[in-house]
C-alpha cells in the first residue's frame, strides 16, 4: 500500500462545525471521488485547529486554510493539490 502525496485535515471543533465544516467534509469526500484521488489524498478530522475565531477551518498538507466555503472548495483544492 502506498501513502497517499497529500493529506486533509477538516476541523471538526465545535466552532467549525457549527460554521459549515458539516458540508464541507463531505464537499471534501465528493471532490476527491469526482477526481478519482482516493488513492492519492488521506482525509481526517480533528477536534480543534486552534484557530477558531476564523473557521471553519481545514489543512491541506501542511497548510491551514481558514474561512472555508464549500462552494469554493473545488477551485481551492484545485489549486492546493496542483490539478
Amino acid at each position: 500500500m502506498t501513502t497517499p502525496a497529500h493529506k486533509i485535515v477538516v476541523c471538526m471543533g465545535s466552532a467549525c462545525f457549527a460554521r459549515g465544516n458539516t458540508t464541507t467534509i463531505q464537499a471534501v469526500q465528493d471532490y476527491i471521488k469526482s477526481k478519482e484521488l482516493q488513492d492519492k489524498v488521506e482525509i481526517m478530522g480533528t477536534l480543534c485547529q486552534q484557530k477558531c475565531r476564523e473557521g471553519p477551518n481545514i489543512q491541506v498538507d501542511d497548510e491551514c486554510i481558514c474561512g472555508v466555503d464549500a462552494a469554493t472548495l473545488p477551485a481551492l483544492l484545485d489549486k492546493k493539490l496542483g490539478l
